[in-house]
């Protein structure tokens, strides 16, 4: 029989309907402006002390809190007005010190049983969320340093290796000189000449310091700018990759200027674990074990990370940084079951580790941790003839040891680190390293929210202009359509919401051109039951019954109103290949809605037109 549907057909239907509905419903449920405080490394818990400190600071600064959570070693405090976020995380940032990471974020309020079920809102763009903008600057001065150091070590070690006895000379003052003294002119002129050979980006001269031969070396103009510029440039490699191990939507990772680094990071994360991770040096030195008795100018102290009361003193010269490593992932030591991270080193790395673990079998090595923590301090400056307390921002270097072990045999390109507290730790490590060692320290200038005033307008507008769209389409189908109209209209508004199920699902991210494809792929929904409607219309002029009418109308529109969409799909895959930030927002939701439309426009319709008049031997009339 024409225009019937078997059982099936329907509960499919109803099944993906209800779906829809379920995953769309967290849209409904607004995120709350949050406060997050977390510790300054992922071993480091924060538990209810902090969180009283922190809403005694905020109670007597008459900010009004919504809710208070403790979670995952951090605390997280809802407020009730967006609008002092910035004045709270300010607050209790003075509060509390440079020991907490205070950040922004928006706490979600979805349903527990919504949440369960895997259901989550859409995340919003910057344009429309607003966000967390930060402002990095890298210090380009040290890594130059950095570099001139691995100059040091590996001129040390050209040196001994040709038999060429030098003395280490202070460097007269001039800052990135380093100067070497020999005893005869002939030595110093091996030295000179091999150093120039093996070091072409390094300026070399020869001359005399009382009774000793010296010779001088210093980077080029050139490979300075050209260090800087590296660093700057593998900084904002590192960053990229470290955005996209957080798994943060559509973030904005951009060089400013000479040396700065501009991340906006939209919607809802974890801004608090974003701020320590991108900020965190998390760089790697191995250096071999000083003997007791060696000079401070050949050795250093250092204290262990887990154990600061215990100390080693290792030799200055550096085997190899964290830049050489090429992958690093965190596992649990077999034996005692601690937690430990694999590391896969370069090709460049390898040599250098095999050299020195090959040549100093039964020596100790350290595995020495860098990072650079904040140090905030306040003077008082006279402005405008009054005095007033300025916060000053600064940051201090710390190296501690991670692991200090013998020697066994000559390692190779793979090797593991132990000695880690906690299994976040290790996690967190391995993936600052596989994401990539920062050429260079990094230092927050600034930090704040971007737009969310100009967001909720965005909102709002989009909202508007959706809504006054879908309502006119709804009144020009029943007017003109009437009975069929009116399913049009159903399935116009399923596909609304199966649009924002899918993109709930699968973790796509609205921004303002989002909104236009919305908006344009709805009336390409009503185009393609226009299409249907008015082949039915043709076949009843013709003479057809009006079961057959209705049969026909859906068959022969099916193919224009696939091939028409299937063209625009394309389309949109292409425009998210090759397009950036907006124009990927507006690919999204256009493709997501050409599908979802092709199902509401021809199943569910088709179903509902089946429920009404299918069947129906009697049927002389179509309001239609």
């Amino acid at each position: 029989m024409l225009n019937r549907y078997p059982l099936w057909k329907y509960l499919v239907i109803l099944v993906v309907v209800a779906v829809g509905i379920i995953y769309a419903l967290p849209n409904l449920y607004p995120d709350d402006p949050a406060v997050q405080i977390s510790g300054t490394s992922s071993s480091q818990a924060i538990g209810q002390p902090a969180l009283d400190k922190a809403t005694a600071i905020l109670e007597k600064a008459d900010i009004a809190i919504k809710g208070e959570e403790v979670n995952k070693g951090s605390v997280l405090i809802r407020l009730e007005n967006s609008e002092q976020q910035l004045l709270a995380r300010a607050l209790i940032k003075d509060g509390l010190g440079d020991d907490y990471v205070v950040a922004l974020n928006l706490a979600p309020t979805t349903p527990e049983w919504l949440t369960s079920i895997g259901a989550h809102p859409m995340k919003l763009g910057l344009d429309l969320s607003g966000g967390v903008h930060f402002l990095l600057e890298v210090d380009t001065d040290k890594a130059v340093q950095t570099r001139m150091e691995v100059y040091n070590t590996e001129i040390r070690t050209l040196l001994r290796k040709e038999k060429l006895r030098y003395r280490s000379l202070p460097g007269g003052g001039e800052s990135g000189v380093r100067e070497l003294g020999f005893r005869t002119e002939s030595v110093r002129d091996k030295a000179v000449k091999a150093i120039s050979k093996d070091f072409p980006d390094l300026m070399v001269d020869a001359g005399t310091r009382g009774d000793l031969f010296t010779v001088r070396y210093q980077l080029t103009e050139q490979r300075i700018k050209e260090i800087a510029d590296y660093a700057v440039r593998q900084n904002l490699v590192t960053v990229r990759n470290r955005v996209n191990e957080l798994g943060v939507s559509e973030p904005l990772v951009q060089r400013q200027g000479r040396n700065n680094i501009v991340v906006e990071l939209p919607g809802v994360q974890d801004t608090a674990e974003a701020k320590r991770i991108l900020g965190k040096t998390a760089n790697l030195e191995f250096r071999l074990a000083a003997p007791y008795d060696a000079s401070a100018a050949v050795s250093e102290n250092f204290s262990f990370r887990n154990d600061e009361r215990r100390t080693a003193r290792l030799e200055r010269d550096v085997i190899l940084t964290g830049d050489q490593v090429s992958n690093a992932r965190s596992t649990f030591d077999t034996q005692s079951g601690g937690p430990q991270v694999n590391i896969d080193l370069d090709n460049r790395g390898g040599q250098l580790i095999n050299r020195a673990t090959r040549n100093n079998v039964g020596r100790s090595m350290a595995v020495l941790f860098i990072e650079q923590k904040p140090v905030t301090r306040y003077e008082t400056k006279m402005v405008d003839g009054q005095e007033e307390r300025v916060k000053v921002q600064s940051f201090r270097e710390e190296k501690s040891i991670i692991s200090l072990a013998t020697i066994q045999s000559a390692l190779g390109n793979s090797f593991r680190i132990t000695g880690l507290d906690s299994a976040a730790e290790a996690s967190e490590l391995a993936l600052l390293l596989r994401a990539g060692s920062l050429a260079a320290p990094m230092h927050f200038v600034e930090e704040r929210t971007v737009g969310p005033s100009l967001g909720k307008e965005n909102i709002q507008m989009g909202i508007n202009s959706t809504i006054v769209g879908f309502v006119l389409l709804l009144v020009f189908m029943v007017v003109v359509y009437r009975v069929f109209g009116l399913f049009a209209n159903v399935a116009l508004s399923l596909n609304l919401v199966l649009m924002v199920a899918a993109m709930s699902l699968l973790g796509a991210t609205l921004t303002m051109p989002g909104i236009a494809g919305i908006v344009l792929s709805l009336g390409m929904a009503v185009d393609a039951n226009v299409l249907i409607f008015s082949r039915i219309r043709e076949e009843l002029r013709n003479g057809l019954s009006v079961q057959k009418a209705i049969h026909e109308g859906y068959d022969r529109a099916f193919v224009s109103i696939f091939d028409g969409n299937i063209t625009t799909l394309l389309v949109g895959v292409i425009l998210y290949a090759v397009g950036t930030g907006p124009i990927k927002g507006f690919a999204v939701t256009l493709s997501l809605g050409i599908i979802t439309s092709l199902f509401t426009a021809i199943v569910v319709t088709r179903a509902l037109t089946n429920l009404v008049y299918g069947g129906r031997r009697d049927l002389k009339k179509l309001a239609i």
